[in-house]
């Protein structure tokens, strides 16, 4: 098939790339699948995943990668006794006013894509195809085969140079013959059951999904596949659109791709990175595409496992269409393919504090934007989110009990060798051990006399529940527990680090926060202590400020103001605890029309139904 952008010619250079990287896994998924010759290629080695937001797009992959072959039509040749593509080719067709390609798209209706025979069998085909699968005849998957199968077909008699934005003002030799639905070809496959075909935005879809291979080849120039092959989309949805234009264009709808738009194609490839789930990343583009190849590579090195990225040239012919520019300054296309290992790790904080959000790092990254320049963890606690968060340009962390903010502050800015050495000698000077009284109550006394963090992060790990807890006069006095340093332990602190290329840390209350000094696309995280739970670190008893029903009425009205600035926030919370509810959020959630996510239970031991407010 005739294909703007097809890969059939890059295939072995795919391979090529995968073999080169040591790239292994089970699961290949194809993103902007058009034509889905590649995952056609691929299906014999992984399980595919094929998705494309255009429906033509969907039936041609579905007939590719949903049946083993050809298939075998059983039904309908225990019916007609006859194979179903002679049938349908040579049965009679009497156009009337449902015959919609005739009407339209020949010079019937002043428009010379077909001529006025082959329009009527096109029809005709077409009309008998949907019958069948009503009347049973034909299953699903035979449908689709047909369907896609009629697609590859029409390109043999269409009137057009390259796409369908526009026909030949005289009929091409090609055009001339007649119409004969044949075959769709595709490769042989025995893993066809387990494939998934989807027809959505690819930026929502890679929220849902995860695999280890993603092939992504967005579309490079402005050119709308939406318009380009608005024929194939009328023909597999068959549903008579209103069309307009020299061109009969159906309307775009929400199709418009922002890949192919000057202003937003970085930002959504933005998002596209930040929200894919996949280990090994491939991406075809091309050096005279709307994003240059090397900020496309460096925003992907954002995201990359230690910042690497790799890229491989390939020469390749150009196509251009009736909008394409003559001006190319001497250069020649050149295709690219970039390929990046995904850093998908989430690096739980060292620190067990009272609220963390470790477990729900995941959702809430899902529902951030596409583009974040500056995200602010205004309420940091152990830094589990914000540490997590791959920003442009930094983020920043805020803490305003200063026995917590002086432990991250530590924990980020030692080196890693240094922080287990000073740990390790910690817990050999005072002879540290589980459940070990005497010697957690002499470096409990230890760091109340001097209080560094080091000591502070000892204690926590011997500490009852792990809690870091203080009274009124700001002397830590948590019980022993039964745990301690360990390997794990160990591990989470060499792994733990700020995936933002800068960071800020600040410890003030977040009232005193310049909100509109940020820039923007700044992000603010808030994780409050829950107005209808209860905690420690937010009874008031423990000579820092507490959280009542005022400090509640406070964040609700900070949130209002960052709101009104054009800055967007997202604030952890519970609407319904056990027996309580929290009406004074429901009610000034529904008054501002912010967005509520369920964003998953935290806490092992008093676990909590957790939501996500958003003002975008």
């Amino acid at each position: 098939m005739r294909y703007l952008g097809s890969k059939v010619k890059l295939l072995s250079s795919i391979e090529k790339v995968i073999k080169e990287n040591n790239v292994e896994g089970e699961t290949f998924a194809d993103l902007f699948a058009g034509t889905g010759c590649v995952g056609d290629f691929f299906k014999d080695k992984y399980q595919v995943i094929s998705n494309d937001f255009l429906f033509y797009s969907y039936v041609i992959n579905r007939a590719k990668l949903k049946n083993e072959s050809i298939p075998k039509f059983s039904g309908f040749r225990k019916r007609y006794k006859s194979d179903v593509f002679e049938w349908l080719n040579t049965q009679k067709y009497n156009p009337d006013d449902s015959y919609f390609f005739y009407l339209n798209y020949t010079p019937v209706g002043n428009r010379m894509f077909f001529t006025e025979a082959n329009g009527i069998k096109i029809d005709g085909i077409r009309q008998k195809i949907e019958e069948l699968r009503n009347e049973k005849i034909i299953g699903e998957e035979e449908y689709y085969y047909l369907i896609a199968s009629m697609m590859e077909s029409i390109t043999k008699v269409s009137n057009i140079s390259g796409t369908y934005e526009a026909f030949l003002k005289f009929w091409d030799s090609r055009a001339e013959k007649e119409f004969e639905l044949q075959p769709l070809e595709m490769n042989k496959t025995g893993l066809y059951a387990d494939n998934m075909i989807f027809n959505e935005d690819t930026n929502k879809l890679v929220r849902e999904i995860k695999g280890d291979i993603a092939y992504i080849d967005p579309p490079y120039t402005v050119t709308q596949y939406v318009s380009a092959y608005h024929i194939f989309e009328t023909l597999a949805k068959y549903d008579s659109p209103a069309i307009k234009g020299v061109g009969g264009k159906r309307g775009r709808g929400d199709r418009n791709s922002l890949y192919a738009q000057r202003t937003k194609a970085k930002l959504i490839f933005e998002d596209l990175f930040r929200q894919i789930q996949f280990k090994h990343i491939l991406i075809s583009y091309s050096n005279q595409g709307l994003v240059p190849i090397e900020e496309l590579c460096e925003l992907a090195s954002h995201f990359a496992v230690d910042g690497i990225v790799k890229i491989n040239h390939y020469d390749y012919r150009e196509y251009q269409n009736h909008r394409s520019s003559n001006k190319r300054n001497g250069e020649n296309l050149n295709e690219v393919i970039i390929y990046f290992e995904k850093d998908l790790q989430i690096n739980k904080s060292p620190i067990n504090y009272s609220g963390s959000k470790d477990i729900l790092v995941p959702e809430i990254m899902k529902t951030l934007p596409s583009n974040v320049d500056v995200f602010v963890d205004v309420m940091g606690g152990a830094f589990n989110v914000g540490a997590n968060i791959t920003a442009l340009n930094r983020v920043v962390y805020n803490e305003m009990n200063p026995f917590v903010y002086e432990l991250v502050s530590w924990i980020v800015n030692t080196p890693k060798e240094e922080l287990i050495r000073t740990i390790e000698q910690k817990i050999e000077q005072f002879g540290m051990d589980k459940a070990d009284e005497t010697a957690y109550k002499r470096l409990r006394e230890a760091y109340n006399a001097n209080q560094n963090p080091l000591e502070l992060f000892v204690l926590h790990m011997y500490s009852f529940q792990n809690m870091i807890r203080f009274n009124g006069s700001h002397k830590f006095n948590t019980p022993i527990g039964v745990a301690g340093y360990s390997d794990d332990m160990k591990q989470r602190i060499l792994a733990f680090k700020v995936k933002a290329p800068n960071f800020e840390l600040i410890n003030d209350d977040y009232v005193n926060m310049d909100w509109a000094g940020y820039p923007p696309n700044t992000v603010f995280y808030f994780d409050p202590p829950y107005y209808i739970t209860s905690a420690a670190y937010n009874d008031g008893k423990r000579g820092m400020k507490g959280w009542g029903l005022n400090e509640e009425v406070e964040l609700l009205s900070t949130l209002k103001r960052i709101d009104e600035l054009g800055h967007k926030f997202i604030l952890s919370n519970v609407i319904r605890h056990k027996e309580k509810e929290h009406t004074l959020l429901m009610e000034w959630v529904k008054e501002n029309s912010y967005r509520v996510l369920d964003a998953g239970v935290s806490g092992w031991r008093y676990a909590k139904s957790e939501v996500l407010i958003l003002n975008y």
